[in-house]
C-alpha cells in the first residue's frame, strides 16, 4: 500500500514511518523544512514538501501523486504543553488541517484516511471509576472557554472524516490516543523534573492512560490494515495509572528528585493546561482495538514496562552519543 502521512517526522510519524516500511508499505511523507526532508529521506520514506495549512500549496505539492491512505499525524507541540495556548496551533491543525489533508486525499486517490485523535477527547474532567469505552460521547461542550477550544478541534477533526466516509467517498478511522511517551518524549519531561519545574497538583491521584509510541505506530499500521471504516479505537495500555504513581516511578528509574507538590489553586496560574490534565481522571479500554484489529501493545503493556524501555533506550543514546564525541 502506498501511504501519504502527514507528520511522518514527529513524535508518531517517525516510528510509524518505519513500521510501514517494515510491512512491506511506500511511505510517502509531508515535510515543512529541508530537516524534515532530509529527516524523512533517511527514513527511507518519499518526502513532499508542504505546509497543510495552506490548502493551495498543498495540493500543488500533492499533484499527480498516487497514494492509497492517508494518515494525518500532525501536531504542533515542540515541548510540554503547560498553557492552553501552548495547543492552539495543533486545534487549528485537527480543524483547518484535516479540512485541507481530506481535500489532499481527493486529489491522490486515497480510499482510508486515518486521524490522530486523543483520549482526552472525551473530556477534562474526573470521571471517576467509569471505564471509558469508544460508546461514551466524545468531544462534549467544554467547561470552560479554553477546554471548549481544545473540545472544538477534537470534535470537528471526527465530525469531517465521518461526514466524508458516510458520503462514501473514503472510509475514516479516528484513533484516541493515550498520551505519548518514548526515549524522544521524555527527554523535555525529565529535564523539567530535573529543574523541579513541574510540579504536581497536591494529592496525584487522577488516573491517566499512557501509550508507548512504538505501540502506537503498531496500532496505526493494525488500523490502517484492519480498521473498519467510521469506527474509532482507544489506543492505550494494560494499565491505567495514578499519575503519582507514574512520575514517581519516572523519577526513582531516572533517579531524579520527586517532583514538588503545589494547591491546585497556586498551580493554575503557572501552568493552567497543566493542572486540568493533572486533574483529569480517566481509565480507558482498550478491548474494542484488541477485537477488531488484532492488536495489543507489546512493547510496554504497563507504563513501568515503558518507562524501563524509554530510559534504556535514552541512556543507549547517550552513550553512543558520547562514544561519537570522544571520536
Amino acid at each position: 500500500m502506498k501511504v501519504l502521512i502527514a507528520g511522518a517526522s514527529g513524535a508518531l510519524g517517525t516510528p510509524l514511518t518505519r513500521a510501514l516500511i517494515a510491512k512491506g508499505h511506500e511511505v510517502l511523507g509531508l515535510a515543512r523544512s529541508p530537516e524534515s526532508r532530509d529527516h524523512l529521506s533517511h527514513l527511507g520514506a518519499h518526502p513532499i514538501l508542504a505546509n497543510v495549512m495552506d490548502r493551495d500549496d498543498l495540493l500543488r505539492a500533492v499533484k499527480g501523486v498516487q497514494a492509497d491512505a492517508v494518515i494525518h499525524a500532525l501536531t504542533a507541540l515542540k515541548k510540554t504543553p503547560l498553557r492552553h495556548q501552548d495547543m492552539y496551533a495543533t486545534n487549528a491543525l485537527r480543524d483547518g488541517g484535516t479540512t485541507n489533508l481530506l481535500a489532499a486525499a481527493r486529489e491522490v486517490g486515497a480510499r482510508r484516511f486515518v486521524a490522530e485523535s486523543m483520549t482526552l477527547g472525551y473530556g477534562y474532567g474526573d470521571w471517576g471509576e467509569k471505564v471509558i469505552t469508544e460508546d461514551c460521547p466524545f468531544a462534549p461542550a467544554g467547561s470552560s472557554s479554553q477546554l471548549e477550544r481544545h473540545m472544538a478541534g477534537f470534535r470537528s477533526l471526527e465530525q469531517q472524516i465521518w461526514e466524508a466516509t458516510q458520503a462514501g467517498w473514503i472510509e475514516g478511522i479516528s484513533l484516541r490516543y493515550g498520551y505519548f511517551y518514548g526515549p524522544a518524549s521524555l527527554v523535555p519531561i525529565l529535564e523539567n523534573l530535573r529543574r523541579r519545574s513541574l510540579p504536581l497538583p497536591d494529592g496525584g491521584r487522577a488516573v491517566t492512560s499512557w501509550i508507548y509510541l512504538e505501540d502506537a505506530a503498531a496500532a496505526t499500521v493494525a488500523a490502517l490494515e484492519r480498521g473498519k471504516a467510521g469506527e474509532a479505537y482507544n489506543i492505550v495500555d494494560d494499565e491505567p495509572v495514578h499519575n503519582k504513581d507514574f512520575f514517581t516511578f519516572l523519577c526513582q528509574q531516572a533517579h531524579l528528585p520527586m517532583p514538588f507538590s503545589l494547591p491546585g489553586w497556586m498551580m493554575r496560574p503557572l501552568a493552567p493546561l497543566a493542572t486540568d490534565f493533572f486533574s483529569t481522571s480517566m481509565r480507558v479500554s482498550n478491548a474494542k482495538a484488541a477485537r477488531e484489529l488484532g492488536w495489543k501493545p507489546v512493547v510496554a503493556p504497563t507504563y513501568q514496562q515503558g518507562i524501563q524501555q524509554a530510559l534504556a533506550v535514552f541512556d543507549q543514546q547517550e552513550s553512543m552519543s558520547s562514544a561519537g564525541q570522544r571520536r
